[in-house]
Formats: structure tokens, sequence, C-alpha cells
């Protein structure tokens, strides 16, 4: 594998996404193993994105979520199904935005130190495999622009689990 080298993002909010979705497409081509994968994503997520304290991967095991590969601080180790953001990102099968997680219901603290979130599932054939979880020390950090590009980025990963 060539030797990773970090890029200057400096277009439009988009042009910079479209710039780490093809990163991530060169990054994991080629490569079978999960958590490789999923260690490298969460390494150029942390990279890419500015204003946040942590993000990584929950995955699905024995009925709820276990810890997977991550940057930042030591987190919770096991999530319930419909239990706090990730939970609920599961239990619904969607996308869930956070400006403000001392708003959200039966939201699970892990840092303190995080004020808003964006979790996004990752359903590989119609099963439960787990969210990209992402949090930020700022309230109101991620937008739909966040959405639809990490959407994207758990799609390409999607595309290399089957």
């Amino acid at each position: 594998m060539p030797m990773f080298e970090v890029q200057q993002y400096s277009g439009s909010r988009e042009k910079d996404y479209e710039q780490l979705l093809k990163q991530l497409g060169a990054l994991i081509d080629g490569e079978t193993d999960v958590i490789a994968n999923l260690s490298n994503a969460s390494a150029l997520l942390n990279q890419f994105l500015s204003d946040i304290n942590w993000v990584g991967f929950y995955l699905w095991k024995e009925d709820e979520l276990v810890l997977g590969p991550f940057q930042g601080l030591p987190a919770c180790i096991r999530i319930p199904y419909g239990k706090g953001v990730c939970g609920t990102a599961i239990e619904e099968s969607q996308t869930q935005l956070v400006d403000n997680v001392n708003e959200f219901p039966g939201h699970i603290a892990c840092d303190s130190a995080s004020k808003s979130e964006i979790v996004i599932p990752i359903i590989v054939n119609n099963e439960i495999y787990g969210v990209l979880d992402i949090d930020s020390p700022n309230y109101n950090r991620f937008d739909q622009v966040d959405q639809q590009y990490l959407e994207e980025f758990v799609a390409i990963l999607i595309k290399h689990m089957n």
C-alpha cells in the first residue's frame, strides 16, 4: 500500500467531502479486513473533520452495539438497542443529527465535553452491522451537508463489506 499523505482541504465543503470520499475508496480498495478498513476510516475522518472530539464505530454483536475502531478518548463499551443516540439510530434505521445532546432523551454521555453528535447506521444486506458515531464539543456542529456526505462515506464502507 502506498504511504498516506495528509491532504490540504481548501475548496468548498462539498468539494472537500468529495475528496474525502475518493481518499476512502483508495484507502480501502482491495482490503478485505473490516477492522482494518474501519480503523483507517476513523483515522481519515479524524484528520478530515474539524471541531470533533470523537469519531468511530460501534459494531452490532449479540443484540447490542459494542465499541469498535475509533479515534478519541476511551468510550462506552456497550450500548443497548434503542438507547442513546447510537441505539436510536439502529432502532429507527436512520441517521440521527443531534444539535444539542443534552436535549436528546436518554443520551449516553461517554465524554462530558460532547455537545452535538451525528450517528449513521450501518446496514449490510438488510442486517444491522453497526454505526458510525461522531461527537463534537460544539453545539450545532453537524448539518445536512455533513449528513449527506457521511452517509455516502458509510455507503462506500458497506460496498467493501459485501
